[in-house]
């Protein structure tokens, strides 16, 4: 589940990129104004609120699995729901409700924990350990859309590549598109992209009433 969400995070939000050093100025360049025209434009909003479609695809495993998420974010709160799991982070502490389980797992945020996501790391996630360029434009759903590939520097990352798909129209994510090195691949697509919506006084905060015969289990 960590990895799902991790990856919804990821692939919902534009995070900024070091240049790579091998990459033709003129390619860095224009790869560098489009990412900062995105990461402009995510922070210019009060919340966002995401639907996306997510699927990964291993022929030689035979893995074929798609499903559907939400995520809304607002400052450095967020609320995700993805395959039957809701996660919430009220800013300070991390809510895992699992309703099949009926249990509830509370821990707290660490800001210093590389591994810890939070919408205010979302900027800055890809900031080390990749090298990016221009890649392919091509028309998708009526779009025109603009990818940026990544490569992870490290030889030991089981990625290959990410693919960041850019609506050059509205410079919002379109698609993420993770190839891993044993043949695996993620794609995650947004459906429906909303911005300064009105949302809930207690959208980001625990309501322990909501949920009386769960366990609550807190994990730090």
């Amino acid at each position: 589940m960590k990895k799902l969400v991790t990856l919804s995070v990821i692939a919902l939000f534009l995070v900024a990129f070091t240049t790579g050093e091998n990459n033709p100025p003129k390619e860095k360049n224009a790869g560098k104004a489009l990412l900062d025209k995105v990461v402009a434009k995510a922070k210019s909003y009060k919340n966002m609120v995401i639907d996306f479609k997510y699927a990964i695809n291993n022929s030689a495993e035979k893995i074929n699995q798609e499903s559907t998420g939400k995520v809304m974010l607002q400052g450095n709160k967020y609320h995700l729901t993805f395959m039957g799991v809701t996660k919430l982070f009220d800013g300070k502490k991390i809510y895992t409700i699992v309703p099949e389980d009926e249990e509830i797992t509370v821990s707290n945020h660490d800001e210093n924990d590389a591994n810890a996501m939070s919408p205010n790391k979302i900027f800055t996630f890809f900031k080390k350990g990749f090298k990016f360029a221009m890649d392919i434009k091509q028309p998708m759903a009526g779009k025109t859309i603009q990818y940026v590939k990544l490569t992870p520097s490290s030889v030991t990352d089981k990625r290959k590549e990410i693919l960041i798909g850019i609506d050059t129209k509205t410079n919002h994510i379109y698609n993420l598109i993770e190839i891993g090195k044993n043949g695996t691949r993620t794609t995650l697509t947004v459906s429906s992209f909303k911005f300064n919506q009105t949302l809930a006084k207690n959208q980001f905060t625990f309501v322990k009433a909501k949920y009386p015969n769960y366990y609550i289990n807190k994990a730090d």
